[in-house]
């Protein structure tokens, strides 16, 4: 169990590294997503989505917590997983959207619900499980997804002139 632990471990990080430098070659405009890279991305996502959850389910290093605060992760995990998909409904896309500016329904309120989403449940999970190596991993996470969305704000900044009043009206 422990091997696999940390093979889970690996799996996380080598997800999130891929993650990042394709956002980085984004950015630069060093890669043009397309079909191949959406499908990539995808498979990646899916594969650190369910490498987390298993990772947090085999967690080695356990933390006692009371069953309230144990649900309050769960009610993290579900919330986050409604506003993901939400969003997804919303926009329809996981990349490459080239439409105007989608400023309604969830994103009346939140820019980013897909990663605001994806924070939620890298938080709560760990906290359902009682998985304390988790949870600290977490931050690491999270602090990846926060520079994902740095990159994002960053373009839609150049992409759509409302984008800065936009951002004033929302949060996230």
């Amino acid at each position: 169990m422990k091997n696999m632990f940390f093979a889970l471990v690996g799996v996380c990080l080598i997800t999130h590294i891929i993650r990042l430098v394709y956002e980085l070659l984004k950015h630069r405009k060093l890669i043009i997503p397309c079909k191949v890279s959406f499908v990539i991305i995808l498979i990646d996502m899916l594969l650190l989505w369910t490498s987390w959850f298993a990772l947090c389910s085999l967690d080695v290093y356990r933390i006692y917590l009371v069953s309230g605060i144990r649900y309050f992760g769960l009610f993290l995990v579900v919330s986050g997983v409604i506003i993901f998909l939400t969003a997804l409904f919303t926009i329809k896309t996981l990349e490459s959207y080239e439409g105007e500016l989608i400023i309604g329904g969830i994103y009346s309120k939140i820019r980013h619900p897909m990663y605001l989403g994806f924070i939620l449940w890298l938080l709560g999970f760990p906290v359902f499980c009682g998985a304390l190596f988790s949870f600290l991993l977490s931050f690491l996470f999270i602090a990846n997804v926060l520079f994902w969305r740095h990159l994002e704000e960053k373009e839609l900044e150049k992409r759509f002139p409302s984008y800065l009043e936009y951002k004033k009206t929302t949060v996230f």
